[in-house]
């Protein structure tokens, strides 16, 4: 079930009689368009005439609507009796009543905004969106804008572009305000994390190459990033097996024996987990007939190998969509 964002953003002030359009309204919410008309349906939250009896038109009585609902949402009222209590007040069309409208349930948690807002910039809408949910601890809304996300944008867009950019803020965030934020980048990765094995994905047809191994360092327990390219690949019907976080370096050795990939991507968050002499026993593995063995490509992955030096045949990914492309032209080649 997908909540109402936590405070009553701003709208961009349409004319006195200038409509808005379900898009619009939608991004000035910070979240997905059928998000907005599934609070249609299901609370009766939308524009009060449509023109051609089809396309729906946001006056600003109706943009004032749901913009109360979210604002009450954000207080803890439930999102049924919020969205109740702002269409009465707009039939009542009491601009007094609105400031007055009575709070039935106290506030649960933090609530965005000052203090507690997240150190986001210039984002899209739907960061700004997923940021207020985070913040306020509700995970049905992170996941419901997390699928949304991807569903509209794809991965990499989403992932570069709303993910990032939120788990980002809330690092910044927690770097500032001691432990008061350890909670909400717990709740984000998870939903990521989740929402990123929920893709569909594609079965490849035939033998095809050698899988691709993805792994982090022994010490390293940040594996986002590696679970998105794990999706992207797997979207792609590229071969792959992911181990992620902090595999022991005995049982990587073991799994590249077992395994004979085309390639393993070691990610490193940091420098202290970012590990030279593991890369190099890595690539200096080998499988296969004696006078017929094979050794894997080796990619670095993550800022933590970042002014490390590369060894002919190495190589290392930056960014998720060059990374997938990076490897597609290794397995393709």
């Amino acid at each position: 079930m997908t909540s109402p964002v936590a405070r009553t953003p701003a709208v961009e002030a349409p004319g006195e009689h200038s409509p808005l359009t379900t898009g619009a309204v939608a991004r000035s919410l910070g979240v997905s368009p059928a998000t907005v008309r599934s609070w249609e349906r299901r609370y009766g939250i939308g524009p009060a005439e449509r023109e051609d009896g089809r396309h729906r038109r946001w006056m600003p009585q109706d943009v004032a609507t749901i913009q109360e609902m979210c604002r009450l949402a954000a207080l803890g009222v439930p999102p049924a009796e919020a969205a109740r209590t702002a269409l009465k007040l707009r039939v009542k069309g009491s601009a007094d009543a609105v400031t007055s409208a009575p709070v039935a349930h106290s506030v649960v948690g933090r609530t965005p905004g000052g203090r507690d807002a997240l150190p986001l910039g210039d984002v899209r809408q739907e960061c700004r969106g997923l940021a207020r949910a985070a913040v306020r601890l509700d995970a049905p809304a992170v996941a419901q804008r997390l699928t949304d996300a991807l569903e509209e944008h794809g991965l990499v867009t989403a992932w570069e572009e709303i993910i990032m950019p939120t788990l980002h803020a809330v690092g910044r965030k927690w770097a500032t305000a001691g432990e008061r934020y350890v909670e909400v980048e717990h709740l984000l990765s998870w939903q990521v994390s989740c929402a990123l094995q929920r893709l569909p994905q594609t079965t490849a047809e035939g033998a095809g190459p050698a899988p691709v191994l993805l792994a982090c360092t022994p010490q390293e327990q940040h594996s986002l990033p590696l679970e998105a390219l794990a999706a992207g690949l797997a979207q792609r019907a590229l071969p792959v097996r992911m181990f992620g976080p902090a595999l022991p370096a005995g049982a990587l050795a073991d799994a590249v024996r077992r395994i004979g990939p085309a390639l393993v991507v070691l990610w490193s968050q940091s420098r202290a987990t970012a590990l030279p002499e593991l890369a190099r026993q890595v690539a200096g593995i080998g499988w296969g007939m004696k006078g017929a063995r094979q050794h894997p490509e080796l990619l670095l992955a993550g800022p933590g190998w970042a002014g490390a030096p590369l060894a002919p045949g190495w190589g290392r990914l930056t960014g998720l969509r060059a990374a997938l492309c990076t490897i597609e032209t290794h397995l393709s080649a």
